[in-house]
């Protein structure tokens, strides 16, 4: 059985990375092939062996099983996420309801996340409102059953009832009834390599559409409360998680790592910054700051070994009650409901699922008296987990997680059977330097058996992670989360008390983890392995980690070295990259040659804690194993192409920064860019250099336009032209009209290129015909948001490249778009090299 599960997790994964989903017909016959493998598999058992051929008999049969049955698996996993990705694909916004106001009702079924701006949630509808006055079930309206809203504040407006005041939207809680009017658009989300993808995680939450709640005059008179709680078992979840993140936040206003306190308790890490985070990952200790498997664990041994023990003694009361029921069973289905609990506050992560199934499985076996083994058991918990997710085999956690109990059960067989939580078969307690000593060795094999998959996921390992986790795990595990689960149900004076304690060592250890994570070479990075090198050092993993008496096991550190000696990817003599990112509604691109790379300017600003640069730019480089850059480009100081620098300047050695941005003078201060670089400039028409055969030229804007007050920031852009013998492409910021119309003035044939980045994303007041008959591009980039509020590039301007022959490349629609220059122009779009179904439209 272990073959087939196995299998079916295998099936999942490659549905998930098809470009299309298979037909009705298909999925028909791989369930037919499936059921006859099945069949085969079974009768296998009963294979009975003449007597001179039973090993060539019990051989095949202990292959032919398991090989039936692994591809059977594979069979039914393909087609179960394909039906349900199929179901979840159904319920899509139409296209024509895109961008059109429509008044609905229904319930706030998530924990809201409230930030400076406003307020997310998702709305699980019940009805919408039609035009004409009528209400009509949300089910019939074409609408899917569940979306993503924001709620933007607005000024409250007088006369009006404070649930009525778009502005107050701190009033919305988790099983709330609404009317609101709303905006909405299909889910999209930037597509770049190596990135996050928003689309496939909508779809896994089943939130077929976002968009954000109107606050116009008229919407202000729907927008309203209707009912204060509808019941409903996942509302009542919401409801106490968020009553318990309430408390915390009583508790610690303006507490630092409050926002750690509320992930321990309810799962929720939104509220812990950026910064922490880097911290925590750098120090390899982000698994513990959640509602981890080893929480879980913790909670419901310590739960269900207090029930054991008032079940023995009849709670005190002289009942016998373990001649009703052992008190073995009452602590297993005590531990397996408060880890059910647990869960639920946690949001249902996938570690957390995890450890719930897997402990549900030991529970069952216990209740009925039976020995299940331990791959047994994680295989279960590995197959329940697709069976509800089968989009969770696209995220780190899913394979870290497992992983992790995977390479502990590897690693310990012959060793770890004659102890069990510091007690031996005997009876007798383990000294407690045995059992510091097999806490180090679990540690030990952890971060050595996930080196090879941390780096396929993530690109770098911490190389103080070990001693990092030595002191965090009994820190969080032992004292920290117990205090911060009691202090959120505690009353207050009580609670401000035990949190404040909690926080108080959350606030050491974050000090501690602060240090290490600042030591050189805290981090090893590489860029992402190719699959062989991964499978070489995995083996090699595993030759290491095998048992006691595996011959010359050291060796297997030699499957290690394609691994660390792995180097950046980088274009050829006489080559040049260029990608576009897909940043929304900004502009980055990333210039390679053969020996260095220009960033030409950063991505938007998104958030206080988000921006292109550690969104978009900063995993793509990590990827790729890029730890400097040569140079960096700001063209002017508009946040859609500054956004991401700062984010940048502070992860990454960026050895020269062009910019027209601010100097320190008497009258303005020096921009943060500025006073951030290690060495910057403005650039200035005439500037030009030359790295690797490939020319770059700033053909604007001239010195003295510096000095002139009148002029805005997109008139100052840095007009960059990149040539490598007769292929050039054009980077003209923000350029607008007057600035095209000076460029054809002194300089008309320097603009000649085969590539143009549209000046102003294709704004209505620039691409004059004028300059794109000068420039005379065979392809033009439009580095656009998905239907941004700007509406660019305008139909106009957009048909006018078209008009010239211009083949017209967008980013909303292509994703991240690569140009290789070599002999000629190669041109790659994301979401068409790498296609995947819920790109479909």
């Amino acid at each position: 059985m272990r073959s087939a599960i196995i299998g079916f997790v295998v099936g999942i994964a490659w549905l998930q990375n098809r470009a299309a989903l298979p037909g009705v017909t298909l999925m028909l016959l791989l369930s037919a092939m499936a059921a006859l493998l099945g069949m085969t598999a079974s009768r296998c058992r009963n294979i009975r062996p003449a007597t001179n051929a039973a090993g060539i008999a019990t051989l095949l049969r202990s292959l032919l099983q398991p090989a039936l049955l692994l591809i059977c698996g594979i069979l039914l996993g393909f087609v179960w996420a394909a039906l349900l990705a199929q179901q979840r694909l159904a319920h899509e916004l139409p296209t024509d309801r895109e961008g059109r106001d429509v008044t609905v009702i229904g319930t706030i079924d998530s924990l809201p996340y409230r930030f400076d701006q406003g307020v997310r949630f998702n709305l699980a509808l019940e009805q919408v409102l039609q035009s004409d006055g009528t209400v009509v079930a949300a089910a019939a309206s074409g609408l899917p059953p569940k979306i993503a809203l924001a709620w933007y504040a607005a000024p409250a407006a007088a006369g009006l009832r404070a649930d009525r005041v778009p502005g107050a939207v701190s009033a919305v809680e988790p099983g709330e009834r609404w009317q609101l009017t709303v905006r909405l658009q299909k889910p999209h989300g930037n597509a770049n390599p190596d990135g996050f993808d928003y689309e496939v995680w909508l779809l896994e939450q089943n939130l077929r559409a976002t968009g954000y709640v109107r606050t116009d005059a008229q919407a202000m008179l729907t927008n309203r409360r209707l009912s204060g709680f509808v019941f409903s078992f996942g509302n009542l979840v919401e409801h106490c998680r968020a009553r318990l993140r309430a408390s915390i936040h009583a508790a610690l206003p303006e507490h630092k790592y409050a926002g750690v306190i509320v992930a321990l308790v309810v799962g929720d890490q939104r509220a812990i910054n950026q910064s922490d985070w880097k911290v925590f990952n750098r120090s390899g200790t982000g698994h513990l700051i959640s509602i981890s498997g080893l929480h879980i664990t913790m909670v419901a041994g310590l739960f269900a070994a207090l029930m054991h023990g008032l079940w023995r003694r009849s709670f005190f009361t002289g009942a016998e009650l373990p001649l009703l029921l052992p008190a073995q069973k009452v602590a297993a289905l005590s531990g397996a409901a408060i880890a059910l609990l647990y869960v639920l506050l946690a949001g249902f992560g996938v570690p957390a699922q995890r450890t719930l199934y897997m402990l549900t499985v030991v529970a069952v076996a216990l209740w009925y008296g039976r020995l299940v083994s331990v791959s047994h058991v994680l295989c279960t918990a590995l197959l329940a987990v697709v069976v509800i997710d089968p989009w969770a085999v696209l995220w780190p956690g899913y394979w870290l997680s497992f992983g992790a109990v995977a390479v502990i059960l590897y690693a310990s067989v012959g060793r770890a059977g004659l102890q069990h939580h510091g007690t031996e078969i005997s009876g007798r307690p383990a000294h407690w330097h045995r059992t510091l000593a097999s806490a180090a060795r679990t540690q030990y094999v952890v971060t050595l058996g996930l080196v090879p998959l941390t780096m396929l996921l993530f690109g770098q390992v911490s190389l103080i992670s070990p001693l990092a986790n030595a002191i965090a795990i009994p820190l969080i595990s032992l004292l920290v989360t117990p205090l911060a689960l009691a202090g959120s149900v505690l009353p207050a004076p009580l609670s401000y008390w035990v949190l404040t304690a909690a926080h108080a060592l959350v606030a050491w250890l974050a000090d501690c983890l602060q240090w290490l994570a600042s030591l050189p070479g805290a981090v090893w990075s590489a860029p992402l392995p190719f699959w062989w090198i991964f499978l070489l050092a995995l083996l090699g993993t595993l030759w290491l980690l095998a048992p006691r008496g595996w011959p010359l096991r050291w060796l297997g550190l030699a499957s290690w070295l394609p691994l660390v000696l792995n180097s950046p990817t980088q274009p050829q003599p006489g080559q040049m990259w260029v990608t576009a990112f897909d940043v929304g509604q900004g502009m980055a691109l990333l210039i390679e040659t053969a020996q260095h790379r220009v960033l030409y300017d950063t991505g938007p600003y998104y958030s206080p804690q988000s921006n292109g640069g550690n969104r978009v730019i900063l995993p793509y480089l990590k990827a790729r194993g890029i730890a400097a850059l040569d140079a960096m480009i700001v063209s002017h100081n508009d946040s859609d192409h500054s956004g991401g620098a700062l984010s940048l300047l502070e992860e990454i050695k960026v050895a020269q920064v062009w910019s027209s941005l601010a100097l320190a003078s008497p009258v303005r201060p020096i921009s943060p860019i500025v006073a951030a670089s290690l060495q910057h400039q403005h650039c200035v028409a005439g500037q030009s250099w030359q790295w690797d055969g490939v020319r770059f030229e700033m053909l604007h804007p001239q010195a003295a336009s510096f000095d002139n007050p009148k002029l805005k920031p997109n008139a100052l852009s840095c007009l960059l032209k990149v040539s490598i013998g007769s292929l050039s492409i054009l980077l003209p910021g923000d350029i607008e009209a007057a600035q095209e119309s000076e460029l054809l003035g002194n300089n008309r044939y320097a603009l000649r290129a085969n590539v143009l980045v549209a000046p102003h994303h294709g704004s209505g007041t620039s691409s004059s015909s004028a300059f794109l008959d000068a420039v005379r591009p065979d392809l033009a980039l439009f580095q656009v948001g998905y239907r941004n509020r700007y509406r660019h590039p305008k139909a106009e301007v957009f048909e006018r490249y078209g008009d010239l022959g211009i083949r017209r490349l967008r980013n909303d629609a292509s994703g991240a778009i690569t140009l290789q220059f070599d002999q000629a122009i190669h041109i790659s779009e994301y979401r068409s090299s790498h296609a995947r179904y819920w790109y479909g439209r």
